[in-house]
């Protein structure tokens, strides 16, 4: 969720813009069909509670892109309490289960707290958890080790 608000956020602090611009390059890969956009019925129930109008439209039509939706099941409902008990937030909880159970390759967030509580648990979470510009810089380094 803090992915898809960032692009509508304050501009103005270095941090915010440069997430920005990793967001809206990912963005354009799912958007080409080089990568896939996944959502979830658990964004769907956060996004609904924007009180924005039109930072709502916005998010929703970013979400058009997404080729995968996860549905809720008694497996994610589980796994989500598993994560809880672990300290993350309910709905933080309840979109680290959707990625899993969807195989997803990565989870982005722009959420500190949350990246750095993934990386403590990461024996216990199966799934990448990573800040977008990291990621983006991480996946696009090239192969070769001696190339500059």
């Amino acid at each position: 969720m803090c992915c898809l608000n960032r692009p509508f956020d304050d501009q103005n602090q270095p941090r915010i813009a440069l997430e920005t611009e990793a967001i809206i390059t990912i963005l354009r890969q799912c958007q080409s069909g080089e990568w896939k956009l996944i959502t979830s019925a658990a964004l769907d129930a956060e996004i609904a509670q924007t009180p924005d109008l039109e930072r709502l439209k916005n998010v929703k039509a970013i979400l058009k892109i997404a080729k995968i939706r996860v549905i809720s099941s008694e497996f994610i409902e589980n796994r989500a309490r598993e994560l809880v008990q672990l300290g993350f937030a309910s709905y933080d909880a309840t979109h680290i289960a959707s990625a899993e159970r969807s195989r997803a390759d990565i989870f982005l967030s722009t959420d500190n707290r949350l990246i750095r509580k993934a990386k403590n648990h990461s024996t216990l979470i199966n799934i990448r958890v990573d800040n977008p510009v990291e990621w983006l810089m991480m996946i696009t380094q090239p192969e070769d080790p001696t190339h500059d």
